[in-house]
């Protein structure tokens, strides 16, 4: 059992660790694509980041809620509902998937850059509780 306050932190390293992943994969990729690309890889990276930071936040605010409503002594795994948790093991498994499968530079370039980032806020919506 751990103070309900740590599970901030603990929502915060799950969603940060592999934001940070993400975004040096993502921005790592962008030195792979065709420069002639660029422009409209940037316009696809900021819309999946205004969409995933629009939806994190509201993701956010209700798990933030439900660490609000546990017990001043509880278990880690509430940090996230039985719903969180299957939704972070089905992303780890598609992220691996999409490895597997070999998706081009241009997807992960626009796509990673805009999720890792959005993952990153969201953790830092964790810490500021």
């Amino acid at each position: 059992m751990i103070n309900r306050s740590s599970l901030y932190y603990i929502a915060s390293v799950i969603w940060g660790i592999p934001g940070v992943i993400i975004t040096v994969k993502g921005i790592s990729a962008y030195f792979s694509v065709d420069k002639g690309q660029l422009w409209w890889l940037l316009v696809i990276t900021a819309l999946v980041l205004t969409g995933f930071i629009f939806m994190f936040s509201r993701i956010v605010a209700r798990y933030r809620r439900l660490i609000q409503e546990q017990p001043e002594r509880t278990s880690p795994l509430k940090t996230l509902p039985v719903r969180g948790w299957v939704i972070v093991a089905f992303m780890m498994c598609l992220g691996m998937a999409l490895k597997i499968i070999g998706v081009p530079a241009t997807f992960t370039a626009s796509f990673y850059s805009g999720l890792g980032p959005s993952l990153l806020t969201a953790a830092l919506l964790f810490l500021k509780k």
